[in-house]
């Protein structure tokens, strides 16, 4: 594997920011996103500087102590009917548009899966429809007592997840089970040790521009031997509210303040992409709410 071909992160690490930067034969032109700041990304923080965070089933903790889960806060669920596919009429009660409806019973490892989640065949010897959709609370327990559905199980945190942050460093961490992470706060000192390097190594070098590198057990920070550091910004952690479909702090690291463009406060127009104009394409019942709640 060639030097192009690599993570930014990695080969800043080992080569540092400047020659990585500065010497583009080797390694090529670096391109970063969002592109000139338009590519900007709706997410909820919740964990401030200082904090200590921790995700266990999908449960998040701040500090030892339970945040409360969005009302809209949705996951992802198998979901075995009785026998019949899902109408468009049903989907529509549980708000769930078109390009969430994934009917996987075709899928090549569905027998696999459905023996590990415990779906069993039905009297004829095939498997009810079993979507993967994603659902509210509110959705969870409306389908629990509809009569349209056999199971429901939640996604097993480590199937369609993939790795989460630090890449390269084997916490055990997965999309649902997080952490304990300290979030950085700006004056704060940590101790540059193997873990460290991995959480932080790209706050202190990509945000705040320093050079860090690795030789046998000495840290080189900036030319010089270290063994600490002390954040110049501080930093948060952002989560989206779907919470198994979100690109988010679980896989991109901590987010530095001057990343943080705005905060959406007004939903002035809600459209359904399912719907026609004359036919409720206009969510009235959003228009003008709160962003966030």
């Amino acid at each position: 594997m060639n030097a192009q071909d690599r993570d930014y992160d990695e080969l800043v690490y080992q080569y540092g920011w400047e020659q990585v930067n500065n010497n583009k034969r080797i390694f090529g032109d670096i391109v970063s996103r969002p592109v000139d700041r338009r590519e900007n990304y709706v997410k909820r923080c919740i964990g401030m500087p200082g904090d200590s965070l921790q995700i266990i089933d999908n449960q998040v903790y701040i500090n030892s102590v339970a945040l409360p889960t969005p009302k809209k806060a949705q996951f992802n669920y198998y979901v075995e009917t009785t026998g019949n596919l899902l109408s468009e009429k049903q989907f529509r009660k549980l708000d769930i548009s078109k390009a969430d409806q994934r009917l996987t019973n075709r899928e090549a490892d569905a027998p696999v899966l459905f023996d590990f989640l415990g779906i069993p065949v039905n009297e004829t010897g095939n498997y009810n429809p079993v979507y993967i959709l994603p659902l509210t609370q509110e959705a969870y327990h409306f389908l629990q007592k509809s009569g349209w559905v056999k199971s429901i199980h939640i996604q097993p945190s480590r199937i369609l997840a993939g790795d989460t942050y630090p890449y390269g460093y084997d916490t055990g961490w997965t999309r649902d089970n997080f952490g304990p992470v300290w979030v950085p706060k700006k004056g704060e000192t940590i101790v540059l040790d193997e873990k460290n390097l991995a959480l932080y190594t790209r706050c202190i070098v990509n945000y705040e521009e320093n050079t860090l590198r690795q030789d046998g057990n000495t840290i080189y920070l900036n030319g010089v031997p270290a063994n600490s550091y002390t954040f110049k910004y501080d930093y948060y952690f952002m989560m989206g509210d779907n919470r198994h479909n979100s690109l988010d702090s679980r896989y991109w690291g901590f987010v530095p303040e001057d990343h943080i463009v705005g905060k959406p406060l007004l939903i002035w127009m809600s459209l359904d992409k399912d719907r026609g104009w004359f036919d409720g394409k206009i969510r009235w019942n959003r228009i003008f709410k709160a962003a966030g709640n």
